[in-house]
């Protein structure tokens, strides 16, 4: 809300902003042609007569892209269309060869959905429908003529029709960054917003608080990073509201987001759909999603991160900051889970909280960390759950000190064998025996009369320096939490 001043009576303003999210899908040909969509490639190699659009040329609608259209739909609780079609939409531009893009119109694969971008903040999808990407107008390669890369003509997409629900550049950016760990779940995209796999159009007004009726709209076209929608929304919305308490209206036009200059720019006045030409294609059948399709998809369906949110904070009681780096990539949370599997197979005495609190700080300290370090995907992380478990397993039982932990986990990278193998020969393993380390507390307490008797003065402190002298007699391999103990136990019996 942006507080309207020096007016009679004070008026508020707030934003109406709507998103549309284009979204690449993981396929490994074209929507329509079996040419590969693979990105990357020098300009004009991934070509074919279909997405060129060449006389006497017929697409094929790619199965793959109606699957990863209704696993979306339905991880957005959306309504899947049995029946649905393929339109054409016109317009005349350099990189859209046919001159004509296929798309989805009047009846869509999916509707009526909706995302939550927090627990209690529910924004509504309009719809997802299916269609190909354009090519690429190239402006900055050459001074006087504009390229064209048609590599990414036929590429499919999902477009991802928000309804006029959030208020916010930072919700905008917060729905943005859902959608994207979505469809990363889903494996049904990379999300890489660099290459443009994600992208996104932002529709925003301005109308006054309390108000039904929405204000004119603009459009910012083409937005690849979740930084620039949050302010390219925030700098439209403000500009809307100075335009208003100046007394001019807002133009109905489509904007560029300039990131240097920190503003919006028109680009050209807005198309309505009419504008498009939509009609049905007469190349393409409809769309058909049985029962038994989608009973298909649905089996297939992982987990979610929501579901699993909930799950880690309300089962497994780890704390919030936990579950949320924990189900933030799917990849971190399916191993995350595998470990606790093989972990509660070991028969450990300790509560499933707590061995999944265990598991968690080794995964968001170590795993990540050496993941992050050494450029390794969660996917090739070299530790199996299994053996990860088995120094999860070590350490619960304090079979391993923090440090030897820490030694171990270094060691396992590169050592294929168990973790109590590795321990072991690298006499890693704590003493943990009473009857093994009381006779050395004895002789180390009888060779140092001088500082027991500073502890019977009161010097408690010195408890360390008994300690120290313990853990060296066993190379630092005896359990220290227990050598306190007994050290302790006898100082305070002959205090008494």
């Amino acid at each position: 809300m942006v507080p309207i001043r020096g007016g009679s009576p004070e008026m508020e303003y707030e934003s109406v902003i709507g998103l549309e999210v284009h979204c690449q899908l993981l396929t490994a040909s074209k929507a329509f042609s079996p040419d590969s969509a693979e990105f990357g490639a020098a300009p004009n190699q991934h070509v074919d007569p279909v997405s060129l659009g060449l006389p006497g040329t017929l697409p094929v609608l790619n199965a793959r892209v109606i699957a990863f259209a209704v696993r979306l739909g339905l991880a957005t609780r959306c309504e899947i269309a049995e029946r649905s079609s393929m339109a054409r939409k016109h317009y005349f531009y350099p990189d859209l060869p046919k001159g004509y893009q296929i798309s989805q119109f009047e009846d869509p694969i999916c509707t009526a959905g909706y995302l939550n971008i927090e627990a209690d903040r529910r924004i509504g999808i309009t719809r997802i429908h299916i269609e190909e990407d354009a090519g690429r107008s190239l402006h900055d390669q050459d001074p006087v003529r504009t390229l064209l890369d048609y590599n990414r003509c036929g590429v499919p997409l999902l477009e991802i029709v928000s309804e006029p629900d959030l208020r916010s550049g930072a919700e905008a950016n917060r729905y943005m960054q859902k959608i994207r760990q979505l469809v990363r779940y889903l494996e049904i995209s990379d999300g890489n917003m660099e290459e443009g796999s994600l992208r996104c159009d932002a529709n925003v007004s301005v109308r006054p608080k309390g108000s039904r009726i929405l204000g004119t709209k603009t459009e910012i076209k083409n937005m690849n990073s979740f930084r620039h929608v949050e302010r390219a929304i925030d700098y439209e919305v403000q500009r809307q509201i100075t335009l208003l308490i100046q007394g001019e209206s807002v133009i109905h036009e489509t904007r560029l987001w300039n990131d240097i200059a920190g503003q919006t720019h028109p680009m050209r006045s807005k198309e309505e759909a009419h504008d498009y030409r939509y009609f049905p294609d007469p190349d393409l059948p409809p769309v058909l999603v049985t029962e038994s399709d989608r009973a298909a998809i649905e089996r297939e369906m992982p987990r979610l991160p929501d579901e699993r949110y909930r799950d880690y904070v309300q089962t497994l009681q780890l704390p919030e900051y936990d579950a949320g780096i924990l189900t933030d990539e799917r990849p971190v949370s399916d191993y995350f889970e595998a470990v606790l599997d093989a972990l509660r197979s070991s028969h450990s005495n300790h509560s499933f909280s707590d061995q999944a609190k265990a598991v968690s700080n080794f995964i968001m300290g170590d795993v990540l960390r050496t993941c992050k370090e050494k450029d390794v995907r969660m996917a090739d992380f070299p530790i199996a759950p299994e053996r990860l478990a088995g120094l999860v397993h070590l350490r619960m039982e304090a079979a391993v000190s923090s440090s030897a932990a820490q030694v171990l986990f270094e060691e396992m990278i590169t050592d294929d064998r168990a973790p109590d193998a590795i321990a072991k020969e690298r006499r890693l393993i704590q003493i943990s025996d009473r009857s093994a380390l009381q006779p050395v507390v004895d002789l180390v307490l009888k060779e140092n009369p001088k500082q027991v008797n500073q502890y019977m003065n009161g010097k408690e402190s010195i408890v360390g320096f008994f300690i120290g002298q313990v853990m060296r007699r066993f190379d630092g391999a005896a359990d220290p939490k227990l050598v306190h103990t007994l050290i302790r136990e006898e100082l305070i019996r002959r205090r008494s």
